[in-house]
């Protein structure tokens, strides 16, 4: 499924997540964490490529990509054997604009706004059967305060005791990023071609805040045994720097569709980053207390890719093909301690460092089918991976594993304007170095973070019934209906301890949370898209999204959480080449395993108005023009305790935007352009 970006109004000026909270079978937070069908394990790509960029923070990585950079977003539910089985939720890959336009070309987008500003680039140049391009890209989040208010209860069977611990604050936060790369394209002959680039990546953010906590310990009958109040003053930051490499040798034949294509990509990655944290007690019984850490790393992925397609015969084709995935890891953190004396010691039980490595082969086989003159047409095919991993972390060992991923697809059509798809698709989910890590965060010592090292590879069963009717005078209906069944499911959950130690030192009303393959998950559910061309200037599209998520873990209650996303989107084309739209969204709240997630909604508003022959415009946009904050109200319960989490994210935005093109331009559609923004792609 393929989403255009180029008419979409409200998304201009804005990053990657912007469009992605647009397209259909996706759901955005306000964090910018993302699920694909209810799944938030799903493989990104940038042109079809790994990055290391989205290993450091996926969010922020997407967050550091303008939309105006952004070609198309295709969103592969059921991958064939062909894919990396990775991604329990499936692929969403970032197409970035080109042209092979002959002659030269280019564009400059600038957006000016109270929340975020950005800018990008692009230089594409073309002769003969050599072309080249060239981009570069930036953005920065203005400063924004978010109100923090944490309050919880938890209970001491033993002791006969209840803790209440309130914490508020506020967390001003800034971000930025910037993007540049260079593209070759040399069609050595008629059936040869070498396509190379180059690309590098940069974001960061910082953030500090100022917590007031109060902290009582009472007996069950209310009588208050302490009451202990303090400010806590934090800071971090994190500088993510990424350079990918790859060149892609594709060879064609005499017969049609026989091709051989071989990649190799490989992506450097340096992360960075800083915290700490003091605390000052307000009534002088206890000396400040404090961490501060440094946390360099460096990552580096090489892939190694050869595919080749051999027709059989009309309507049979086979593909296989094999891939070596060579991902290598080192990071360190350096921790120390406050003293009484305002001065601080090194730390030894959370300084450490340690390297990672993870070899993935893979090989895979699969065909292209129709039966019956196309009554039946389809891909089936098998993948197998091997997985082998290590890690100097202290006492453990990894062992390595096979997977085999089946996949099917097979798709009928009714008639020229209406199909059906059914497939099937095994996916895995590895779970990465974060998750495996035993380090200890303390940033906030009283809810402490920590890595499984224990942790085994979930494994998804999705499966898929689609249907797609397109009308004669524009407009589509999509419908997709899914299950899917994940096994050894990989989620984080937390515990309480009235005191919890580490490395000697003892923290007291602590809520510890560590990922655990919790048992099963099964999702059910369906999405629905249409688009209406209601006359010649107004188009009505809207998007629901409804599915019921059951979590099976032994030893814990079986939970089911209804969750539904819906919106709406209307845009006008006034004369003169001046268009509007209007777009809102609905996120509703999910119940998981411990607790709720909390709905997200809002709206934007947008025009733009071209000129100089459609090669400028001018555009402007707004955010929930008329409320400052989104409120997100999250709760969390355990055996021995519940806590309720709100936070104000300041959201309203308003800002400018400004797009010239120049040189050759091609005004045409391209086959998978169209006003409806969304086409079905056969994967």
């Amino acid at each position: 499924l393929v989403y255009n970006v180029a008419n979409d109004l409200t998304s201009q000026g804005g990053v990657a997540l912007d469009v992605l909270k647009k397209v259909p079978m996706i759901s955005v937070d306000v964090d910018g964490n993302v699920e694909l069908q209810g799944d938030a394990n799903i493989r990104f790509l940038i042109n079809g490529k790994p990055s290391s960029i989205f290993g450091a923070s996926l969010a922020d990585a997407l967050q550091s990509i303008p939309a105006s950079q952004i070609k198309s977003i295709e969103v592969i539910t059921s991958p064939g054997a062909k894919y990396d089985a990775s991604g329990t939720g499936g692929i969403i890959n970032i197409i970035l604009k080109d042209s092979k336009v002959q002659g030269i070309n280019g564009s400059i987008n600038l957006s000016a706004g109270t929340r975020l500003e950005n800018g990008s680039f692009n230089l594409n140049a073309r002769k003969g059967n050599i072309g080249m391009g060239v981009f570069f890209s930036g953005n920065e989040k203005l400063n924004t305060t978010t109100i923090n208010t944490t309050d919880r209860l938890s209970y001491n069977a033993t002791m006969d005791t209840i803790s209440h611990l309130y914490q508020q604050g506020t967390s001003p936060f800034v971000r930025s990023g910037y993007q540049s790369g260079f593209n070759f394209n040399w069609a050595i002959t008629k059936k040869d071609e070498l396509t190379a680039a180059v690309g590098f990546n940069h974001f960061g953010n910082h953030g500090t805040a100022i917590t007031n906590q109060d902290q009582q310990s009472l007996l069950s009958n209310g009588n208050i045994l302490s009451d202990l109040s303090s400010i806590r003053n934090s800071a971090s930051s994190f500088s993510a720097n990424s350079t990918d490499w790859s060149l892609d040798y594709k060879k064609t034949f005499k017969t049609e569709g026989q091709e051989i294509d071989i990649l190799y990509t490989s992506s450097y990655g340096v992360n960075t980053s800083n915290a700490s944290q003091v605390s000052n007690y307000l009534n002088g019984s206890y000396p400040p207390s404090g961490l501060q850490s440094y946390n360099p790393g460096k990552d580096h992925e090489t892939d190694i890719s050869i595919d080749y397609t051999q027709p059989l015969s009309k309507g049979f084709t086979i593909e296989t093909g094999a891939k070596a995935v060579l991902e290598n890891l080192y990071n360190s953190v350096e921790t120390d301690t406050l003293l009484n004396n305002d001065h601080y010691v090194n730390n030894p039980g959370q300084t450490y460092s340690f390297r990672y490595k993870r070899n993935i082969y893979a090989g895979y086989i699969s065909t292209s089918y129709s039966f019956f003159h196309d009554f039946i047409t389809g891909k089936a095919g098998l993948r197998y991976e091997r997985t082998n991993t290590t890690a100097d972390f202290a006492g453990t060992s990894i062992p390595g594993y096979n997977t085999f991923a089946p996949s099917f697809v097979a798709q009928h059509k009714l008639d020229e304007s209406q199909s059906l798809k059914i497939a099937y698709s095994y996916r895995i989910e590895r779970p990465d170095y974060g998750d495996l890590n035993p380090f200890l965060n303390i940033s906030d010592p009283h809810n402490i973070s920590t890595g499984n090292p224990s942790l085994k590879p979930e494994i998804g069963h999705n499966f898929e019934l689609g249907y797609n009717k397109n009308f004669k005078k524009g407009g589509n209906i999509y419908f997709a209906g899914f299950y899917r069944y994940n096994t050894e499911d990989i989620q984080s959950f937390t515990t309480y301890y009235p005191v919890y130690s580490v490395n000697g030192a003892e923290y007291t009303d602590v809520s510890l949370t560590q990922r655990y393959n919790i048992g099963s998950q099964t999702g059910i559910g369906f999405n629905l898209f249409g688009s209406v061309p209601v006359t010649n200037q107004l188009t009505l599209r809207s998007n629901l999204q409804i599915g019921e998520r059951t979590n099976s873990s032994p030893g814990l209650a079986t939970v089911t959480g209804f969750a539904y996303r819906m919106n709406m989107n209307a845009s006008y084309q006034f004369p003169h080449n001046l268009m509007v739209e209007v777009f809102g969204n609905y996120n509703s709240s999910q119940k998981n395993i411990q607790g709720t997630r909390p709905a997200f909604a809002f709206y934007n508003l947008a025009a733009r108005k071209q000129f100089m022959n459609k090669k400028a415009s001018l555009g402007i946009t707004a955010a929930n023009a008329f409320s400052e904050y989104v409120s997100q109200r999250a709760t969390l319960f355990g055996s021995n305790f519940n806590q309720t989490n709100l936070r104000q994210i300041p959201f309203r935005s308003f800002g400018i935007t400004f797009n010239y093109k120049f040189g050759k331009l091609e005004f045409k559609k391209s086959k998978e352009e169209s006003n409806d923004y969304l086409n079905n792609a056969q994967h």
